[in-house]
């Protein structure tokens, strides 16, 4: 019900209705929201990474397919060593998939932060 209100509400406004796509899904202005549009992300410590340096784990999660965040959002900055890692791509790929990216990145990430941890004896 509240789906048919707020779009019922946007027709009645803008006299236009939201753009349906049988292979994308709703249209949106935000191309990344295209397809299922969705955002899997969890938080993890990455002491190591982080005496590393960001620009390496910014590096790295390019290559692993995911982006990583400061834990207050996509402007919020970094502190800590606590991320959000999310998947990187939100068009053509099922949910599955989606959620399968993020959770190999992670633990990739997670088991490389323990080899960075020994290397600075942390």
């Amino acid at each position: 019900r509240g789906i048919k209100a707020v779009g019922d509400s946007v027709k009645a406004e803008a006299g236009k209705e939201f753009a349906l796509s049988e292979q994308y899904g709703y249209i949106h202005s935000c191309p990344t929201n295209l397809g299922t549009g969705m955002r899997a992300s969890v938080h993890v410590d990455l002491p190591g990474w982080t005496k590393e340096g960001v620009d390496k784990l910014n590096a790295r999660c390019e290559v692993l397919c995911v982006q990583p965040r400061g834990t207050r959002g996509e402007s919020g900055g970094q502190t800590g060593c606590t991320y959000d890692i999310s998947n990187k791509h939100r068009l053509g790929y099922s949910e599955v998939q989606l959620v399968q990216v993020m959770i190999d990145a992670v633990n990739t990430l997670w088991k490389e932060d323990q080899e960075w941890q020994k290397k600075h004896g942390m």
